[in-house]
């Protein structure tokens, strides 16, 4: 894990391409404090680290982001208000590279849809 501490996951479940995570955030994590003071937003490239780690452990592979496509922020995602969240990727891989189409939401709200593709690292 990159950013050490920043999230646990609760639960995943997997069907056939498709991984459903719920991941808790800790409200508490340093990176808050920065971004933003008195209002914490969880930050756009800790969800993108966030899905490519869950990737890694679904494929057993380390990866590489070569693209992101289609990213949409469509909520913010505050820690003290959304203490968890559920990531859907829907997962496919094809001559060394892996494409993920994304979405990140919380209770009935669509947070983020990305399409990613990452390189498989030797």
């Amino acid at each position: 894990m990159l950013i050490e501490g920043l999230y646990s996951v609760i639960e995943t479940n997997t069907e056939e391409n498709t991984l459903n995570a719920k991941v808790k955030l800790n409200k508490d994590h340093e990176v808050f404090e920065g971004h933003f003071p008195g209002n914490p937003v969880m930050p756009g490239v800790c969800m993108i680290q966030m899905i490519k780690e869950l990737t890694e452990e679904q494929m057993g592979q380390d990866l590489f982001l070569t693209t992101a496509s289609n990213v949409k922020f469509m909520a913010i995602i505050n820690p003290e208000k959304n203490e968890a969240i559920d990531l859907q990727l829907n997962i496919s891989e094809n001559e060394g590279l892996v494409k993920v189409k994304t979405t990140v939401s919380f209770e009935e709200t669509m947070a983020l849809k990305l399409s990613a593709t990452f390189k498989i690292v030797a």
